[in-house]
């Protein structure tokens, strides 16, 4: 690679991380301020206070709303991995009749919008009493993500040498056996990947949350910080303090796996 090709990547890459932390700087900026105070522009705040962030905490209840997109979060992650694990396995290691054609009937999935299903989610979910409560949420979530992660394990096993399922063959493990004592030690990145995303986008759903969960109690963060901007749309300081609240954590999990993330990433790029 010469000098130029890396000034152009360099540069490049700046520009992107510019774009990136500038809106997150303009959000601090503006929470710093004390509430109320009418901001227009990217400026330093003269008096930097964080008392934005506690009015903001206390008036919305982010407390219970955090609580509340943790809870679905942590439903959604281990039942979607553990089904979409299996489904990736059958898909990539078993003979069936019809194996192709389910398997793209489930990947239909991945082109049809899911708001063409809210409506009659709903009233399914009505008919079992499971409404206005986390588990209609996390059933919903699981199903919702479930073509996406059938197809990134089934190309994660594919991936894998024959010579593994062969050799646990002769030594007469079960297909359950192969499954979690020898394929899935082999894509742990891929699968700590595929939890991450499951994870940011539980916790980023908005529509099916708002169909779903009527109680204002029972509602995300997301859902909360809409209905949160609507009763203060004059109140930046406050407006970017519960922005910042509630983006917070899904920053603070990416840092902290980030490293698992791109390695991830990068090993299903490779194996692709």
């Amino acid at each position: 690679m010469s000098r130029t090709d890396r000034l152009t990547g360099r540069a490049l890459l700046a520009v992107f991380c510019a774009g990136v932390l500038i809106p997150f700087a303009a959000l601090l900026l503006a929470a710093l301020n004390p509430p109320g105070t009418p901001l227009s522009g990217l400026s330093l705040p003269e008096h930097p206070t964080l008392a934005a962030f506690g009015r903001a905490w206390s008036t919305a209840g982010f407390g219970r709303l955090l609580a509340n997109s943790a809870m679905v979060g942590l439903g959604v992650v281990p039942l979607a991995l553990f089904c979409a694990t299996l489904a990736g396995y059958a898909f990539a290691t078993m003979r069936f009749r019809g194996r192709e054609v389910i398997f793209g009937l489930l990947l239909l999935g991945l082109t049809l919008p899911y708001e063409a299903a809210v409506v009659p989610l709903y009233y399914d979910l009505r008919s079992l009493g499971l409404t206005d409560t986390p588990v209609s949420l996390i059933l919903a979530l699981v199903g919702l993500y479930m073509p996406f992660g059938a197809f990134w394990m089934r190309q994660q096993f594919t991936a894998l040498p024959k010579e593994l399922l062969e050799a646990a063959a002769l030594d007469g493990a079960s297909s359950w056996k192969v499954l979690w004592k020898v394929l899935v030690p082999c894509v742990r990145p891929a699968l700590t990947t595929l939890g991450l995303l499951y994870f940011l986008w539980a916790w980023n759903q908005f529509l099916l949350t708002l169909i779903l969960i009527q109680t204002p109690e029972n509602r995300t963060a997301p859902a909360g910080l809409a209905f949160f901007v609507g009763a203060h749309t004059t109140d930046v300081p406050m407006l970017a303090a519960a922005t910042l609240i509630v983006i917070g954590p899904v920053v603070l999990v990416y840092l902290l796996f980030q490293r698992n993330f791109v390695a991830g990433m990068v090993s299903g790029a490779v194996k692709g």
